[in-house]
């Protein structure tokens, strides 16, 4: 407690220190803000186009320009690759004048454009990317993890099925350092909650074939099936599951399911099946709004991750027209200094770390005789505040905050 009211004093004499850059004003006249993310690839209907379409939201939402200034996005495909995006985001930085880089779902792939913004001194906010690295090994003063993590899913989900009585544990797990750390996570809450952890095995980012997962998961003798995987590979390792009878002896749990997985799935398949999310379309009233005007764009409801490139951008942009500048320094201060109130977050605290401290949801999909409609698919099993699902700041492993703290 006594590091996080530092921080938070430290966060306010930057934004005092950083003031007299308000007569800087906007570089190069305009304000670009970049996203790169899985474009056509297994991550893509959870955040692609249509996280490219929220954060167009967000800026004609602003009015298009900031002071005057016109605001552009720039958009590319990651292709799911650490390689690619560090190219991309460094070509953006160094000859686009890029003044925020917004980075989607692969967590490799976001730990890359990390590192270059970090360099190049540049806000980077990754919205779908849920590594718990961004706060802690590979923390740094222009990052902020805007939406999740895999710790923050891990104590919800983890904790809630073994008090459920799901106790023995088997983890597909999606082979990079999302999955890894989602299955970590998720198997150190199951231990510390009484249960165990029978085994796991790591599948390809695309697999397409998930019959031998499935079989070594079937011959365990767990009575979880652990599904540390996103987007398409979530709904075709459940998918085999399915086919396989696997849900007649296991509970399979989709540690990072969204709504769309469900969807995609269909509610004899997922019904019972508990999921933790951050953001959810029917949240209140603002969500919905906000909600039915992108279905109104796109065809269906948002995902969290691409609600989180919404409200991402209209922070930024608020920064921006707050102070007058688009200074990185003066811009990270400011939204480490103010808390976000939008359809997406309710007093929203940026910490000193980066981590977004926003409440989560665990969610429980419904029966289909409890469905109203298409989109009508889950109900709330319980409200997980901030603090519980992230920890303290002093659990933070931040390296920029221990040494200055040493």
């Amino acid at each position: 407690m006594k590091l996080h009211r530092s921080c938070l004093l430290i966060g306010m004499m930057l934004a005092c220190c950083a003031a007299p850059s308000l007569a800087d004003g906007i570089s190069d006249d305009v304000i670009r803000i970049g996203f790169i993310t899985d474009m056509s690839g297994v991550y893509a209907d959870g955040d692609g186009p249509g996280g490219a379409q929220a954060i167009r939201m967000a800026i004609a939402d602003a009015g298009g320009a900031v002071h005057g200034k016109k605001i552009e996005l720039l958009v590319a495909d990651s292709r799911n690759k650490a390689d690619v995006s560090s190219a991309l985001a460094r070509d953006w930085f160094d000859n686009k004048q890029l003044d925020l880089l917004i980075g989607g779902t692969n967590s490799a792939a976001s730990l890359a454009m990390s590192a270059v913004a970090a360099e190049k001194k540049k806000p980077f906010i990754t919205s779908g990317a849920g590594a718990s690295a961004f706060t802690n090994a590979q923390c740094n003063p222009y990052t902020i993890q805007y939406t999740y993590s895999t710790s923050g899913l891990a104590r919800g989900t983890g904790a809630a099925v073994v008090q459920q009585g799901g106790k023995r544990w088997f983890f597909v797990t999606t082979d990079y350092t999302f999955g890894h750390e989602l299955e970590r996570d998720t198997a150190a809450v199951v231990e510390k909650a009484g249960g165990t952890v029978a085994g796991a095995v790591r599948t390809p980012l695309g697999a397409a074939d998930f019959s031998s997962f499935m079989l070594q998961a079937q011959n365990s003798g767990a009575t979880v099936l652990g599904l540390a995987n996103a987007g398409a590979d979530l709904v075709n390792s459940l998918k085999t599951a399915v086919e396989f009878g696997l849900t007649r002896t296991m509970t399979p749990v989709g540690l990072t399911a969204t709504l769309l997985d469900i969807h995609a799935l269909g509610l004899e398949v997922t019904q019972g099946m508990y999921f933790t999310v951050p953001w959810y379309w029917n949240k209140n009233p603002e969500s919905e709004a906000w909600s039915k005007r992108y279905y109104e764009v796109i065809g269906r409801m948002p995902t969290y991750g691409q609600a989180g490139d919404y409200s991402a951008a209209r922070s930024y942009l608020n920064a921006v027209r707050d102070t007058g500048t688009d200074d990185a320094q003066t811009i990270m201060a400011w939204l480490k200094s103010h808390p976000v109130n939008d359809f997406f977050v309710h007093n929203g605290v940026i910490r000193a770390d980066g981590r977004m401290m926003n409440d989560l949801t665990l969610l429980q999909v419904k029966k289909p005789a409890e469905s109203t409609g298409p989109w009508d698919l889950h109900k709330v099993a319980a409200h997980i505040p901030a603090e519980a699902a992230y920890g303290p700041l002093s659990e933070s492993t931040c390296p920029y905050l221990k040494n200055h703290h040493e």
